[in-house]
């Protein structure tokens, strides 16, 4: 059973930056789509950034391009390092992932594993 747990949200002021990390355990495919999503109160969940753990392919929102940057290390952690932030980054943000290549139209829906989540909160 792959199991997600998130770590590195906090608070913050705007222009500040936080670096997430997701460590994952329990890996029974060679390769799979990593993706951090985020959720605000009432909106939906929205995807971030993915990386495919076979080839180190990435994604990323527009909403966060140039500011977001999605990597990973040799240890199964994956990172999400969020510079400039604004208080529309305000959100819950998990990782999640599934065992296949990424690709575009993914959504929350195709994801099988989760983690808990870790709060980032920016204020002006």
């Amino acid at each position: 059973q792959v199991q997600l747990v998130e770590s590195g949200g906090g608070s913050v002021q705007a222009g500040g930056s936080l670096r997430l990390s997701c460590a994952a355990s329990g890996y029974t495919s060679s390769d799979y789509c990593m993706a951090w999503f985020r959720q605000a109160p009432g909106k939906e969940r929205e995807k971030v950034a993915t990386l495919y753990t076979g080839g180190g392919l990435t994604y990323l929102a527009d909403s966060v391009k140039g500011r977001f940057y999605i990597s990973q290390d040799n240890a199964n952690t994956l990172y999400l390092k969020m510079n400039s932030l604004g208080p529309a980054d305000t959100a819950m943000y998990y990782c999640a992932a599934r065992p296949s290549y990424c690709i575009a139209q993914y959504s929350s829906a195709d994801f099988r594993y989760w983690g808990r989540g870790t709060q980032v909160t920016v204020s002006s």
